[in-house]
């Protein structure tokens, strides 16, 4: 049973990516800083702060590659129909973005614009439901979360040792030395 201690440690591990919203990077930093100073107290905190940071990674890079299609493409599509020289030279803004100029790839763009606008709001939802789980002494994990940060490396030593022991590689090289 978690303490209530470290149960509102975990909740703040997941609250603290919302300040994504006042401090550039804060969905990275203050996560991180949690993490690394309560990570020791109890597993419990340090399996919330690892899954409030590798959410965020991931929410970064699907945010990136929606990015790297979607800006390309409305950038493109904007100069090559807005007559920018006209515009300079004092002329009437006629836009060229007619429905019959929008073709399949800028579809896309418009696409990629709404899961990005979806994605940040399941992201909103999705923390206050960890947050909630957290307190709750429940451990969660995030859906479509990619584990940059792994699991912590249990090295049990008694195991390793039973199991080379019981290898045919460790039991032939004994046989062989008894028998010189």
């Amino acid at each position: 049973m978690e303490t209530t201690s470290t149960k509102s440690k975990a909740m703040l591990a997941h609250l603290s990516t919302l300040t994504q919203w006042f401090f550039p990077f804060g969905n990275f930093i203050f996560p991180l800083v949690i993490w690394s100073t309560t990570r020791k107290d109890s597993s419990f905190t340090d399996h919330h702060g690892r899954q409030a940071i590798n959410f965020q990674l991931s929410i970064f890079l699907y945010t990136l590659v929606l990015c790297l299609i979607a800006i390309p493409i409305l950038v493109f599509t904007i100069f090559k129909h807005v007559p920018f020289r006209e515009m300079a030279d004092g002329h009437v803004y006629n836009p060229d973005l007619t429905p019959e100029n929008v073709t399949g790839i800028v579809i896309l763009a418009i696409i990629a614009v709404i899961l990005f606008c979806f994605l940040k709001v399941a992201e909103f939802f999705l923390v206050i439901n960890a947050s909630v789980k957290a307190i709750d002494g429940i451990a969660y994990e995030y859906p479509l979360c990619i584990p940059f940060i792994g699991k912590p490396k249990e090295l049990k030593t008694e195991s390793v040792k039973e199991d080379i022991n019981q290898s045919p590689e460790f039991q032939s090289s004994i046989n062989s030395i008894n028998n010189e």
